[in-house]
């Protein structure tokens, strides 16, 4: 019988092979995490609902609106507004060419550049709707300045027959202009629902140029104030939070620009809702009925760890003036109670591991003692019976190769990551290795790499 080497070498490599895969599959498989210095990304972006002291003007006659005063601009007590064609023969006449050549001058032409340059650096595919917004504004823009130049040929108007015809109404208060009403006018931050929120229910009415209007609609509307406030709706931990700092950092993701406003909160029928109230800014978002921000919070820094690494362990209670040195290597432990064999009583010292200290106790590993020890005070006949039992939250770090608790004091986390305290006495330090997995291995495990 002829025996093969090769497969016999073969056969023997193939089944180690298979011993090895298995054992591995086995085995527990330990991922170190190196400990950094960091701090946590806290989605802070909100789309706010802007509440202002806005007034809607009613008109007063009933005929073809033109308007005259800019939108998003103020106007003073006693500046022209807009104006009434009670006949419709001005329409007419602008339609047919009776008013002449009505060119728009360099300035105008300014207006609108920067108006269209402002939307295109602004515009979100995903806010398609404010295309709309845009398309009136240019109308209304492009109208106003037509307007301007009949009015300056108004002598020529009334001499093809409308005379009296016209109506002017002029500001009665300081504020700005405003051409368009949505329902919002008079919502207050307490009244603010999780509904009012929902964009693609929203609707606005916009207030156009040369259309026909009834007396009593609605002319244009006036803000009368520069303080106005932002609404969002917030979970009671982000309120607590907002409530304690009192003021807030508000950056508007339109322009990039950064205010201070003052917190509210508000507990309504379905919700909590954060007010930001501020004294600047309102002109520049008149015509924002929803306005997408950021809140530039405090962040926590320290050690950043994974939440996968932190784990709960219970430790025993005991005195800080029961534990001493002792042992030949002269390591922190205990002085425990114990008997000889003849009944005699006596001490033994127990080497154990202090993990934290708080009101004049240590938190002691309970691997090596056990409830019902009593443990003798140095230098005195004192006892203390071991029975109180607390609880830390920390980490295991394998910086000596075996896994050993750190308590860990946690300051802000989020779903993936905590931040720690640094520099705590019995805790983490920067570039110190954990485990990434707390429950992939068990305390003083060895680590194999």
């Amino acid at each position: 019988m002829n025996i093969n080497l090769g497969i016999i070498i073969f056969s023997v490599i193939f089944i180690y092979i298979i011993i090895c895969v298995c054992l591995y599959f086995k085995s527990k498989h330990i991922v170190g995490y190196e400990v950094k210095a960091g701090s946590l990304s806290v989605n802070n972006v909100y789309k706010a609902l802007a509440l202002r002291s806005e007034e809607i003007i009613p008109c007063n006659d009933s005929g073809y609106i033109n308007y005259y005063a800019r939108e998003g601009g103020r106007v003073a007590v006693g500046n022209l507004v807009y104006t009434v064609d009670e006949t419709g023969k001005l329409s007419d006449q602008m339609q047919g060419g009776e008013v002449g050549e009505n060119s728009l001058s360099e300035s105008d032409l300014n207006e609108l550049k920067s108006e269209i340059l402002g939307f295109t650096n602004t515009f979100d595919p995903k806010e398609f709707h404010d295309v709309y917004d845009f398309k009136y504004g240019v109308q209304g823009t492009v109208m106003k300045l037509a307007n301007y130049r009949i009015l300056e040929s108004f002598d020529t108007l009334n001499s093809v027959g409308n005379a009296g015809s016209i109506q002017f109404y002029n500001a009665a208060r300081t504020g700005i202009v405003i051409y368009s009403t949505d329902g919002y006018e008079e919502l207050k931050a307490e009244q603010v629902t999780e509904k009012d929120f929902d964009t693609t229910q929203y609707k606005k009415e916009q207030l156009v140029s040369n259309a026909l209007i009834n007396k009593g609609d609605p002319a244009f509307k006036l803000c009368t104030s520069e303080d106005w406030s932002l609404v969002i709706p917030v979970t009671e931990e982000r309120a607590a939070e907002l409530e304690e700092a009192e003021y807030v950092q508000v950056k508007f993701l339109k322009n990039q620009n950064i205010s201070w406003a003052k917190v509210a909160i508000h507990r309504n029928e379905d919700g909590v809702y954060a007010e930001l109230i501020l004294n600047n800014s309102m002109i520049t978002f008149c015509t924002d009925r929803y306005v997408d921000i950021e809140l530039i919070t405090e962040a926590e820094s320290g050690l950043k760890i994974p939440n996968s690494a932190i784990v709960e362990r219970e430790f025993f209670l005991v005195p800080t003036e029961y534990v001493t040195k002792g042992g030949n290597s002269g390591r922190d432990g205990v002085l425990r109670e114990a008997y000889t064999e003849d009944g005699n009583a006596t001490t033994e010292f127990i080497e154990t591991t202090i993990y934290n200290e708080k009101d004049g106790e240590y938190y002691l590993d309970d691997s090596s003692l056990r409830i019902g020890d009593y443990l003798i005070k140095p230098n005195s006949s004192e006892k203390y019976p071991v029975s109180k039992r607390a609880t830390l939250i920390g980490v295991y770090n394998i910086n000596k190769g075996y896994a050993d608790f750190k308590q860990i004091n946690i300051l802000y986390k989020n779903d993936e990551y905590s931040i720690v305290e640094s520099g705590t006495t019995y805790g983490l330090s920067v570039y110190d290795y954990i485990v990434l997995d707390a429950e992939s291995v068990n305390e003083n495990d060895f680590i194999y790499e």
